[in-house]
């Protein structure tokens, strides 16, 4: 990572636009900019795990509908998705 030590009677800000022009130039900036967003490609156990937890909520959310203990309606209003 570059550096910038402040020279004698330099302002902040001169000291700044020489970090940022150095930043800029080292490519840096580039690379952070690239990767912060990139999210890596889930583990296969971890792929079965969050597919075997999903198939349990749908199982427990489709008893609870089949049993009455809640209403269809309830059930999109609790999300704010899909059918009003």
């Amino acid at each position: 990572m570059p550096k910038a030590k402040r020279r004698k009677n330099e302002s902040f800000e001169a000291m700044f636009r020489r970090f940022k022009r150095e930043m800029t130039g080292s490519g840096r900036k580039l690379e952070v900019g690239k990767s912060r967003f990139f999210a890596s490609k889930p583990t296969p156990n971890k792929r079965k795990t969050s597919a075997l937890r999903a198939l349990e909520i749908k199982e427990k959310r489709e008893y609870e509908l089949r049993s009455g203990k809640i209403k269809e309606e309830d059930l999109y209003d609790r999300h704010h998705v899909g059918r009003p």
